[in-house]
């Protein structure tokens, strides 16, 4: 498979779609993304997803990222918000939060039993046939069932 390098901006919730900032200035700091690596975009590429089911599992992913779900090592020392200082924003917490409960939403708007092949393929990275194998169900069921699950969560992002 052919890499697709894309440039994205490093923000503390993730790597930023756009390449600029609001008003054109140039991101302060950049990560390179191979966007071929995504069990989705694999499956994309070859005509087993439509945009619309890619991009609600990129939301889900981006959620689950924004959420910080995986595993950390270490602990966190990000500065407290002691009092409101008149920003319109959502502080990091708050934005973790808001992700924690859209993600959790998503999930549960998925049913029972999809979670699973969820989880493994679009916020673990795992490749749908280890997927199956681990799941323990038959060779190529995951695309059908994965489709079902997506088309699940598109509708609760309100993806058209």
């Amino acid at each position: 498979m052919e890499r697709q390098l894309v440039e994205r901006e490093l923000t503390p919730e993730g790597p930023r779609r756009k390449g600029t900032r609001p008003g054109g200035r140039r991101p302060s700091r950049s990560v390179t993304v191979n966007l071929a690596e995504s069990p989705l975009v694999w499956l994309h590429a070859r005509g087993h997803l439509t945009d619309r089911l890619l991009d609600a599992g990129e939301a889900l992913r981006t959620d689950y990222e924004r959420a910080q779900l995986s595993a950390s090592i270490t602990m966190r020392w990000d500065p407290v918000r002691v009092k409101s200082t008149g920003e319109r924003g959502l502080a990091a917490s708050e934005r973790q939060v808001a992700a924690r409960q859209r993600f959790d939403g998503a999930i549960k708007a998925a049913g029972r039993g999809l979670e699973d092949i969820l989880w493994r393929v679009v916020c673990a990275g795992e490749a749908l046939p280890e997927a199956e194998k681990t799941l323990g169900w038959p060779a190529r069921s995951g695309k059908l069932v994965l489709r079902i699950a997506l088309e699940r969560v598109a509708e609760f992002y309100r993806i058209t």
